[in-house]
């Protein structure tokens, strides 16, 4: 390789190394996330896995997904609007909750937890309002 084409070469290299970066950063903020898009009320689009339970309340209700190893839920608004008082809880056997709470206008959530082969149990409330489970996904 003469003087100018070696140069070229780890110019190209740099670059390759510098995507893979990118890429591998990208897919790593994907699996943190878990998939979520936010900012739609359509539950499905923002947990990741299959619907498994809703639990319907007065003002809202609770959307809970399963994928094989992750629990996720959120709190939705029957009547989206206002901002209002809102928060989700999820519990794994075991573990600690996680909780989202806040003056919401659509959802509460997501929130997941690490649920492989663990129970896990859920609580919302939308505008003082709300449902709570017991051990579910067994």
């Amino acid at each position: 390789m003469t003087r100018g084409t070696e140069g070229h070469a780890r110019g190209a290299r740099r670059g390759l190394r510098r995507h893979a970066v990118v890429l591998a950063l990208a897919t790593s903020f994907a699996l943190i996330t878990g998939g979520a898009v936010a900012g739609s009320a359509n539950a499905a689009s923002v947990c990741a896995g299959r619907p498994k339970k809703t639990v319907k309340f007065a003002t809202g209700e609770l959307r809970v997904y399963k994928s094989r190893a992750y629990a996720c839920v959120t709190a939705v608004a029957a009547k989206p609007g206002k901002r209002r008082p809102m928060s989700v809880t999820i519990q794994p056997r075991g573990g600690l909750p996680v909780t989202d709470s806040g003056r919401f206008t659509q959802l509460a959530g997501p929130v997941t937890v690490h649920a492989l082969n663990r129970c896990v149990r859920v609580s919302g409330t939308v505008d003082g309002k709300g449902a709570r489970t017991g051990w579910i996904l067994c």
